[in-house]
């Protein structure tokens, strides 16, 4: 079984992300960038930025990634990853939090980003926020089932604030109070 291979796998496991995930987790976010709008970043990230990225990430804005073997000899192989981040810098927000959940697409159907996303609802409510914030290009279903199956809710549609692809995004604003 190669690498690439996407048969069936161990059930994922979550765990803290590592630096030497960085390679796997840029190719996923990569993927992402030039292909869809569910980020708005317009350049893919290079390995030493998805280094600096995690080296970014402690404490209760770590990053967490999903793993899964598919034999022994392979070991894990990262199959997403999800972070929080600070909602906003001015100190009456430091109770609320953004998150950002991102699965191999190879993988997408699989119950992956729900157990990521739970396993960050839980992280947040353990390290004391109050709330979660999810900001999602409007025309992404998948993103926004998975949030509002986690418990969040559609609070605001912010109009065109985003372009890529020579066309104007809408972005959802989902929330959920811990």
């Amino acid at each position: 079984m190669s690498a690439d291979d996407s048969s069936p796998a161990s059930d994922p496991r979550i765990r803290p992300a590592l630096r030497s995930d960085a390679a796997a987790i840029a190719a996923i976010y990569n993927r992402e960038v030039t292909d869809t709008t569910s980020t708005f970043d317009l350049v893919p990230r290079s390995l030493e930025e998805q280094e600096l990225w995690l080296d970014q990430r402690s404490g209760a804005f770590a990053a967490i990634v999903a793993v899964i073997s598919n034999a022994p000899d392979t070991g894990d192989r990262v199959v997403g990853f999800a972070a929080l981040s600070p909602y906003k810098e001015r100190a009456a927000y430091r109770t609320t939090v953004e998150d950002s959940v991102y699965v191999d697409r190879a993988h997408g159907g699989e119950g992956i980003g729900t157990l990521l996303l739970t396993h960050l609802v839980e992280l947040a409510r353990s390290s004391g926020f109050h709330s979660v914030m999810a900001r999602i290009e409007a025309s992404g279903t998948a993103s926004r089932a998975l949030h509002g199956a986690c418990g969040f809710e559609l609070v605001g549609i912010e109009r065109e604030v985003g372009r890529k692809f020579n066309r104007w995004l809408d972005v959802a604003v989902m929330q959920r109070l811990l």
